[in-house]
């Protein structure tokens, strides 16, 4: 331990910038939005914690302090990203079960159509693409958070499998019209959209299983 200015004493190891750093407001947030912007330029794998510290003009034994490890650092940019959809269960449910279809396909779709919250979600999906710790962080925090609290909201035996399916239907309209931005689905009215899924996504959360199943 070594004295630190006004008489504290500063941990062996940390670096005097990281203290004066770590009380301006914002650190965290920059952190995290650098770290959003790596995982989205290089990927999980070429990502490195001395690049987002760099893009947030920190110290990176301050990242490491505010998150730990790389795998940290990415699991908390993935919850930042995907925070207006870990709440989206408790909105359904107070929609009740008869509209749930439309209110899902509304919601997920309107999470790309808006810059603000496509840009950073889009960010960690790519990453989760292409890395399988990436996509275990990703696929353990969408089961945690989403899948699971779905499935008790639809209250059928076979929940789980139709929370999944009425997600991979939105998700693969999402990667085909923002992600490889096929056409015509690309260009396509958001509403018309909504009409034609909102049926479906009903449809598997509600409708009735295929005979024999169960």
């Amino acid at each position: 331990m070594t004295d630190a200015p006004g008489g504290g004493r500063r941990g062996r190891g940390r670096p005097a910038t990281a203290e004066r750093v770590e009380g301006r407001p914002g650190t965290r947030d920059r952190i995290l939005t650098s770290a959003r912007a790596e995982f989205a330029a290089r990927g999980y794998d070429k990502a490195s914690i001395r690049a987002i510290a760099r893009g947030a003009e920190v110290d990176p034994a301050l990242v490491h302090h505010y998150f730990g490890s790389k795998e940290q650092v990415f699991e908390a940019a993935l919850e930042t990203a995907f925070a207006p959809v870990i709440g989206a269960p408790d909105q359904f449910a107070a929609e009740g079960a008869a509209h749930v279809g439309e209110q899902m396909t509304r919601f997920v779709l309107g999470v790309w159509e808006n810059p603000a919250t496509r840009e950073p979600v889009l960010a960690v999906v790519r990453s989760a693409m292409n890395n399988e710790t990436a996509a275990r962080i990703f696929r353990q925090m969408i089961t945690r958070h989403l899948l699971a609290r779905l499935a008790r909201e639809v209250r059928l035996p076979d929940a789980d499998v139709r929370v999944q399916l009425a997600v991979a239907q939105l998700v693969g309209t999402a990667m085909l019209r923002y992600v490889i931005k096929v056409e015509p689905l690309a260009s396509a009215d958001p509403e018309e959209l909504v009409a034609r899924l909102a049926p479906v996504v009903q449809h598997h959360l509600t409708g009735d299983a295929p005979p024999g199943d169960g």
